[in-house]
């Protein structure tokens, strides 16, 4: 396959099948909305209550919608839910690659809230979801309502050692040996209970996919100071990526408009499910002010 970030046709296929198992799995009514960008063709999950205000959900890296709709079922009674495929993932969207250091990810979530036909809604990220959040607000926050950073990526940074031993070598070794132990190693440093569908998912990711090794930019003081949007900042304890206690204390110093933050004990960069119930009580709590 040329100009494709997957190994084999067969091999995305394979992903793509995964993807909605998991959809399916989550028994809900949805739609598919093709949203068409200046950055290829987006996928958007429609569903939750068309009676209700509208939030977008984003979800992390080498990710899909499905993963952050299963975390944030709750949000589906009280909210009318989209929830976006970012492009370049392995996913439903095109297969493209925006710029990180630029407005780029800022200008594509808008380009969806245009086509959407979307105002006054609140946009809702987790890690690298979250740092496009960021770039959203920073680009163009005049659809924006509310912002809620889960996790997110582009604040501060944890302990680069820590990240090169607990994370990249494991993911390394995995990658060059096919050991499902090095996997297992891995997710047990970013996942706070074991997630079935995340190690058969990334199994196949891994391996298949051509990741985005980036290091994603922080978001600057003036950047930050410049955002009038309101901003719910949510960090976990025990993040070995994005260190909670760390990344609220300077999310109080930079953001001018952050009402409330939520530090989530006992939690590594991926909540379990009862502390995803948290986070999403924590949104309605805070939407409906």
């Amino acid at each position: 396959m040329s100009d494709t970030f997957y190994s084999s046709a067969n091999a995305k296929e394979e992903i793509l099948n995964i993807y909605h198992e998991k959809l399916d799995e989550l028994k809900i009514e949805y739609e598919f909305v093709k949203a068409q960008t200046s950055f290829g063709e987006t996928n958007v999950i429609s569903t939750g209550n068309s009676q209700k205000p509208p939030i977008i959900l984003i979800h992390g890296s080498n990710g899909c919608a499905p993963i952050a709709l299963e975390a944030m079922m709750l949000l589906l009674e009280h909210f009318k839910v989209y929830a976006i495929d970012i492009v370049g993932q392995p996913n439903l969207s095109a297969e493209t690659r925006p710029n990180l250091k630029d407005t780029s990810y800022g200008k594509w979530v808008n380009e969806i809230l245009e086509k959407l036909n979307l105002n006054e809604v609140i946009i809702a990220g987790a890690s690298f979801g979250g740092f496009i959040c960021l770039k959203t607000l920073v680009t163009d926050e005049t659809r924006i309502k509310k912002t809620f950073l889960i996790v997110p990526a582009g604040i501060v940074d944890g302990n680069p050692l820590k990240a090169i031993f607990k994370i990249f070598i494991p993911m390394k070794l995995y990658m060059w040996t096919k050991n499902t132990k090095y996997l297992r190693s891995f997710l047990e440093t970013l996942f706070t209970e074991e997630d079935t569908f995340a190690l058969n998912f990334l199994s196949k990711v891994f391996l298949h996919f051509k990741m985005d090794f980036t290091l994603i930019p922080k978001i600057s003081d003036e950047e930050a100071n410049n955002i009038k949007t309101p901003v719910y900042v949510v960090g976990a304890d025990t993040d070995v990526f994005f260190p909670g206690i760390k990344m609220i204390e300077r999310s109080k110093k930079i953001f001018r408009t952050m009402p409330e933050t939520l530090l989530l004990e006992n939690t590594k960069h991926v909540p379990n499910k009862a502390v995803n119930k948290k986070i999403a009580s924590f949104i309605i709590e805070n939407s409906f002010e």
